[in-house]
Parts: structure tokens; C-alpha cells; sequence
């Protein structure tokens, strides 16, 4: 039975607020403790360790910000899609309402989805660690030039790159931007990580799917350094010489669902569809 909830929103949407509002009125109704947060402000720490529930209200970024900031704490996570695609969101706000019963009474399949976790090395020390939900990247700073990237894997050279990045995606991520590089789609309760270059010259230039306990190093040899973003959302600028330590993480994501996995290709299949016509068709 459902006591307590976090509602996040996506800060820059008024419809995403008042909807979190209306949510949290309802489970008020029914002695359901919810508080309403911005999803990109620091939420009360005893908010996040206290909830049984998080309510995602927006589109994939407010997702994927709100699956960082709930670590360690591991509460699951509805996502109610007030964005455009809603690859990580499990509903509508008009299904939210339909399910508010099984909602109230946790009755929900729960997924769990792994991470991706990168630690950014200095004279052999960690100097920065994160953990991402889609991806980790490492990028060049400056347009126009690209970045030279020593890869590693398990200790064993993959090659220098001379490319535009490189990602290191999850399966949740393999839709993203590893996809549009040309990247593999992977089942997002797949526990492999893919290795996919952005723009190669000269070099392998395909995706590569890893082992689950594969450790990616990536040292970067080029003078002007490189950007080291997480999940597209945070970037770290690392200097020449740096090495970025990939893995799985520890830690996983887990989404609230009601629909049957199997669903997952068939909704792929629509979703891809629908940005595939609102790119052709941009005023519809």
C-alpha cells in the first residue's frame, strides 16, 4: 500500500506542474503523503529516502535527471509523459487516473534497468565519478576538430580514434544517441553496455556489444582535451592526458510498469513512427 510519494516535474512546463499538483490533491485524498519538487532543484534528502513512489511528470530528460538523483535509494519510478516521445515514461496523465487504484495500492510490475557508471582519472586517482542512465560520452570541445581517444577494453587496445566521440551507452540509452550514430537497439532489460563511435576516421567505426562486466578506458591524447557528458545533461570538461573508466554501475533504475514487456518492440516500432512524421511534417 502506497504512504508516501515524490512528484518531480519538468521545471519549464506549467502543464507538468499543475498536473504534479493535481496528483499529489488526489493521493492527499486518500492519506497519501506527496510532496511536489522541481526536478532539476535538490530535493529534501528525507523526501527521497522516506518514498515508497516517484511520480516523473514530463518528457525523457526529466526521467533521466530524476533516475540520478534518487540514487542510492532505488524507490521506483512512474513516468507520466507530458514530452514529446516518452521513450522512459510508462503513461499518459489520462492512464494515470485509469490506474489510480493499482497506483494507491502498489499494485505494478517493477523493471529494473542498469546503469552506467564513469569515473574520470588523474595520477591514478578518481577524481570525478558519476552514473548515468543512458549514456556516458566522451566528446570534442572544440567544433570542427576532432578528438583522439585511446580505447581500451578489459585492459586490451581497441584502437586510437580520431572521431567527433565516443559513447558508451546502456540498453535504455541504445535508443538515444547511440542509435542515431548508428548504434544497435538493445531490450532495455538487456544488462550489456554498447560501445559506439561517433564519426571514425580511420578506424573501426561500428558498435560494439559488451560483456556485463566489460571496463572501458578511454584516455584522452588530444591537446585541447575533451567533454565528458552524462546522459546529455551534465557536461565535464577533462584535459588532455585524462583517462575515463566506464562500467556497469552498482546501481539500477527501477520504472514502474503495467503494460507486459512484450509491448516494448510494438511501442518502439510507433514511437519511431511518430518522430520519423513530426520530422517530415515539423508544423504537425
Amino acid at each position: 500500500m502506497l504512504r508516501r510519494a515524490v512528484i518531480f516535474h519538468a521545471p519549464r512546463s506549467e502543464g507538468a506542474l499543475a498536473f504534479g499538483r493535481q496528483v499529489a490533491q488526489e493521493f492527499g485524498r486518500r492519506g497519501i503523503a506527496a510532496a511536489v519538487c522541481d526536478a532539476w532543484a535538490e530535493p529534501p534528502a528525507a523526501d527521497l529516502a522516506a518514498a515508497d513512489l516517484i511520480v516523473c511528470v514530463g518528457g525523457d530528460g526529466t526521467v533521466l535527471r530524476t533516475a540520478r538523483i534518487t540514487i542510492p535509494h532505488g524507490t521506483p519510478i512512474l513516468g507520466v509523459n507530458m514530452g514529446r516521445l516518452g521513450f522512459l515514461t510508462d503513461m499518459s496523465p489520462r492512464d494515470f487516473f485509469t490506474c489510480i487504484e493499482r497506483i494507491v495500492a502498489a499494485d505494478w510490475r517493477i523493471e529494473e534497468r542498469i546503469m552506467v557508471h564513469g569515473e574520470v582519472m588523474a595520477d591514478g586517482a578518481a577524481i570525478h565519478a558519476f552514473d548515468g542512465l543512458n549514456d556516458i560520452v566522451v566528446s570534442r570541445k572544440s567544433p570542427g576538430r576532432p578528438v583522439y581517444v585511446d580505447v581500451r577494453i578489459d585492459g586490451a587496445r581497441l584502437a586510437i580514434f580520431r572521431c567527433d566521440g565516443i559513447i558508451v551507452a546502456t540498453p535504455t540509452g541504445s535508443t538515444g544517441y547511440s542509435l542515431s550514430a548508428g548504434g544497435p537497439i538493445l531490450a532495455p532489460t538487456e544488462h550489456h553496455l554498447v560501445l559506439t563511435p561517433v564519426s571514425a576516421h580511420l578506424a573501426l567505426g561500428r558498435s560494439l556489444v559488451l560483456q556485463p562486466d566489460s571496463v572501458i578506458e578511454m584516455a584522452v591524447t588530444s591537446e585541447q582535451g575533451a567533454i565528458v557528458s552524462i546522459d546529455g545533461q551534465v557536461d565535464d570538461p577533462v584535459a588532455a592526458g585524462v583517462r575515463i573508466v566506464v562500467r556497469q554501475s552498482d546501481h539500477v533504475t527501477r520504472f514502474v510498469r503495467f503494460r507486459e514487456p512484450s509491448s516494448f518492440y510494438a511501442e518502439l516500432a510507433e514511437k519511431l513512427e511518430m518522430q520519423l512524421s513530426s520530422t517530415m511534417n515539423p508544423s504537425a
